[in-house]
């Protein structure tokens, strides 16, 4: 991760939070960085990480744990000739869920895009965050909770609700939270992180960020085009020895490739596609390379 001096404050905001005891929770649009952040200041933590994917499938025997079979165990006793002893067993194997596992020894738990589980799997959430215990929900253990590990921390990461697939978070479970918004960066940050990543001079690298920014524009209802599309151009411009110059056939086709469909969706008209080809155009001829 390419930390520039405002990611630097950020994430040593952000730990003290946690050492505090506060979980944090980034959120922002796509493309924004909110995972490698989440993954960065869970390194900071010296702490094993346990990492967990929201959808809308993941349910409490996904978090907690589950019962998955049975193992059987037989014991034939023939030691004495005249005596036949056989002794067999059943018993249920138990296998703990990620949650479970990481409240219990004190790691980092980071929770990718949380929102995109059904709240009624978060609500799990609020009786770590609150009481300190994990509730063991409809499993057969003896006890009805495990107590949670002063070592462990929670890092949340969310895209905005308007997003498809996302789910309204509950506010008892933002009320425990450290929500911290993460936008674009500005192009000096962005190239500085395309010119890192992908070894070409910063020039080029700005001259690219600047045009996924303008197009950015275009969007105003949608995050547009992120980081991403700008890591894309420069990568395939290099390894396709493409020149990073907007009047260039080449370099256009690879823009209208990577960014045409994305930025169609912006656009509300019969044939929005043939539209965001022509802005794609529009801004490369614009291109300046500084």
């Amino acid at each position: 991760m390419v930390q520039d001096e405002k990611t630097e404050d950020l994430l040593s905001r952000s730990l003290q939070y946690l050492k505090a005891g506060y979980p944090i929770h980034f959120t922002g649009p796509s493309g924004t960085g909110k995972t490698s952040l989440a993954l960065a200041l869970a390194k900071r933590r010296k702490k094993p990480v346990m990492l967990i994917h929201g959808n809308h499938e993941l349910n409490n025997k996904d978090l907690i744990g589950d019962f998955t079979g049975y193992t059987s165990k037989k014991v034939v006793d023939n030691y004495v000739r005249s005596v036949y002893k056989r002794d067999e067993s059943v018993t249920e194997t138990w296998r703990d869920g990620r949650l479970l596992e990481a409240v219990k020894n004190g790691y980092t738990l980071i929770y990718d895009e949380f929102t995109r589980s059904r709240p009624t799997t978060n609500n799990i959430f609020l009786s770590i965050l609150e009481e300190g215990i994990l509730p063991l929900y409809g499993t057969k253990m003896t006890e009805p909770f495990v107590r949670v590990h002063p070592d462990f921390a929670v890092i949340f990461t969310s895209n905005p609700e308007e997003y498809a697939g996302v789910y309204q978070t509950q506010d008892a479970l933002l009320d425990r939270l450290i929500t911290i918004f993460i936008d674009h960066k500005d192009l000096d940050r962005e190239a500085a992180i395309v010119s890192e990543k992908v070894d070409i001079t910063k020039k080029d690298a700005r001259a690219i960020t600047a045009l996924i920014a303008e197009l950015r524009k275009e969007c105003k209802t949608d995050s547009g085009p992120s980081l991403r599309a700008s890591l894309m151009i420069a990568k395939l411009a290099k390894e396709m020895d493409v020149p990073i110059d907007g009047s260039d056939p080449a370099f256009q086709r690879l823009c209208k490739d990577i960014l045409g469909h994305q930025i169609s969706r912006c656009i509300e008209n019969d044939d929005p596609l043939k539209q965001a080809e022509a802005l794609i155009i529009d801004a490369c001829k614009n291109m300046k390379v500084t």
